[in-house]
């Protein structure tokens, strides 16, 4: 995606900030001296090896001495040269060879105890002298060396090792320059407002004196917030390599160590570090790992995870001044930070990314299109609708493994096909090809034909995208149901038309073979979770419009926070009101399906023979679906705009 207008010009003039460097712990002349001491040993064990060998004489045949003796009275040998106990023997027709005498017998003596003649033959003696000095030298001492330089390398690494008690509380952040990382805000999209917000803060540092002229500081402290794959750390890596200055990324749980305290020093230390090159930005990715609200705990109220966290909060917001030093943080968990750290004066901005739009989608898929050939018939508009709800890791995943599925058919375009596909496998998983009996199948087609026909006559329900009996992931088939349209609020009729889909594959089982089989069980799951909220967080029941207190995740109350509120009583309406609910969305899918009995056989037929059915061929089978009005029927009074409710948009068995 290319820069933007604002962007190019916020760039023009610019000064260049100096970044300090990373100073290299081992020095040249560290180094140099190593390989010296490595050098000078190998010189040495060479050496001795050099003059305690002659590895001429293993390359030479070898004969005894009785042959030797043998060849000096037919006159053939011409020299024989004594090399200690080794005796070069030297033939008249240019032969050689080694042979050996006894140890400590002269090669004299044992011609004549053999009854030759000693001066028949050229024998001469090597001198051996210094070669000998010298091997008594390097067995005496070499040893003595060796044991010297080992206990020299003992005594280094201990040294070594008591030093590096003392850098537990150095700081672990990795120091990035604007060289390093290649991102730039170019590089993002689909969250426009919060990279406006990050393009504020970028300039602030570029341009203080701009600010400071109105009396405006720059921000202490910006919080990424948002569901995980939504971009905030490349959001982060974007202002790394926009801001140009010292850019420090460390993860929350580095901060951590077993002993206690060392978390605290480490974050005094990146303070100082950063201070000490501002202007300078820290990011901390995963804050909620350090930066949990404190007395949740279970192991006191003064454990390590609380000290680092104190020392966090004194440092950004304490008596020393720290204007120049901006720290970044990203979470997909805000509800579990401490009060004290996301008050401003810490954290003055809090950026929230969400999932992307059409429009965003269509921008983040344009970006990763980039280097990949697609074929012409591609849509970037149709992708961008059949994937609502998708995160940008989502939809970068999704044009890879449409790119994989490309290269795996050995073709060099991708297609509308494997871009489906990929988006199915993304969401669901891979195919997984097992063998079912003809029974499982047929049960499989009809509870599949179930939740298609229910979604297809019900008005408020979205159009039928696809339906598969092949199996993915942990389901045996599945039927998606994707958001026509990106939708912030749900209406109750709606909710309560997408807990009947989801009853449609039970209502499909029980009209078909009057029983039950185990593959509605996600079904099953998804509806009670949605009905749940209606009742208790939504105030969509017969109970009113209240909502009623949760236990919350950990099952402890945090301090403050009060203690349940629901009683007995209210408990067991709570559960009448949730049943109440979805036995209506069973009811009205067993009544759709009992009406259109007819189109599920078709449906489930047509499955068994071709096994997916797209939307064009499903629509085919069972006409056009019916919209909200349809008929003379009037729109539901419920259809207003509510609180935003989390249910499933997608049927599976």
């Amino acid at each position: 995606m290319p820069k933007t207008a604002n962007s190019k010009n916020r760039l023009k003039g610019v000064p260049k900030v100096p970044v300090p460097k990373i100073k290299n712990p081992m020095s040249k002349k560290t180094s140099w001296r190593g390989f010296l001491i490595y050098a000078i040993l190998g010189l040495l064990l060479f050496g001795f090896l050099a003059f305690t060998s002659n590895p001429a004489d293993r390359l030479m045949p070898q004969q005894s001495i009785s042959q030797l003796i043998s060849d000096i009275r037919d006159n053939k040998v011409d020299k024989i040269e004594v090399d200690g106990e080794s005796l070069n023997v030297k033939l008249k027709d240019g032969g050689t060879y080694v042979s050996r005498k006894e140890d400590n017998q002269s090669i004299f003596t044992a011609l004549e105890a053999a009854k030759v003649d000693p001066t028949s033959t050229n024998i001469t003696v090597r001198d051996r002298s210094f070669s000998q000095a010298w091997a008594t030298i390097l067995t005496t001492f070499l040893p003595l060396a060796l044991m010297v330089l080992f206990f020299f390398f003992i005594f280094r690494q201990a040294r070594e090792g008591a030093s590096s008690i003392f850098s537990f509380g150095q700081s672990r952040a990795k120091q990035f320059t604007r060289d390093m990382p290649k991102t730039t805000f170019g590089d993002v999209a689909g969250v426009d407002e919060a990279k406006q917000e990050l393009q504020e803060v970028v300039d602030f540092l570029r341009h203080p004196e701009k600010y400071r002229a109105v009396g405006a500081r720059t921000p202490k402290g910006v919080l990424l917030v948002g569901p995980a794959g939504t971009g905030k750390t490349l959001l982060a890596k974007a202002v790394a390599g926009e801001a140009r200055v010292p850019f420090y990324s460390v993860a929350g749980s580095e901060f951590m160590e077993m002993l206690v305290g060392v978390g605290a020093a480490r974050v005094r230390d990146l303070f100082a570090t950063a201070k000490k090159n501002a202007p300078a930005i820290i990011f901390v990715d995963e804050i909620e790992s350090i930066g949990r609200m404190r007395g949740m705990g279970f192991s006191g109220g003064h454990d390590e995870r609380e000290q680092t966290l104190n020392q966090i909060l004194v440092e950004m917001d304490g008596f020393n001044a720290n204007d120049n030093v901006m720290v970044m943080a990203a979470t997909n968990r805000p509800d579990l930070l401490d009060p004290a750290l996301t008050r401003p004066g810490r954290f003055d901005r809090r950026v929230a990314l969400d999932f992307p739009d059409i429009e965003g989608r269509k921008a983040i898929i344009k970006i990763h299109m980039k280097g990949k050939p697609f074929a012409k018939e591609v849509d970037i508009e149709r992708i961008a609708k059949r994937t609502v709800g998708f995160s940008g890791a989502d939809l970068a995943n999704m044009l890879n493994e449409a790119a994989i599925l490309a290269a795996r058919e050995t073709r060099k375009e991708i297609n509308n096909l494997d871009l489906e596909e990929a988006a199915t496998k993304v969401k669901l998983g891979p195919q997984r090809k097992r063998m079912q009996s003809q029974e499982e199948r047929r049960m499989t087609a009809y509870h599949e034909g179930g939740h298609a026909i229910v979604a297809h006559f019900l008005p408020h329900v979205d159009p039928v995208h696809r339906i598969s009996i092949v199996a993915r992931g942990g389901t045996g088939g599945h039927t998606l149901v994707p958001p026509s349209i990106d939708r912030y609020t749900e209406t109750k009729t709606r909710l309560i038309e997408t807990i009947a889909t989801l009853m449609g594959g039970r209502a499909a089982e029980d009209l078909v073979f009057g029983e039950y089989t185990t593959g509605a069980s996600s079904d099953l799951s998804i509806a009670s979770k949605t009905a749940r909220e209606m009742v208790t967080e939504l105030g969509m029941s017969d109970l009113g419009p209240t909502i009623f207190a949760q236990p919350p995740q950990f099952g402890v109350w945090p301090i403050g926070e009060g203690s349940p509120t629901i009683s007995d009583e209210v408990a067991g309406k709570i559960d009448r009101e949730i049943t109440k609910i979805i036995d209506a969305g069973y009811k009205k899918a067993k009544e759709t399906l009992a009406k259109h009995r007819k189109k599920l056989d078709l449906v489930a037929q047509t499955l068994l023979e071709k096994e997916t059915l797209e939307r064009e061929e499903f629509e085919k089978l069972v006409g056009p679906p019916r919209q909200a009005g349809e008929a003379g029927k009037p729109a539901s009074n419920d259809e207003v705009k509510l609180k935003a409710a989390k249910p499933s948009k997608t049927a599976q068995a």
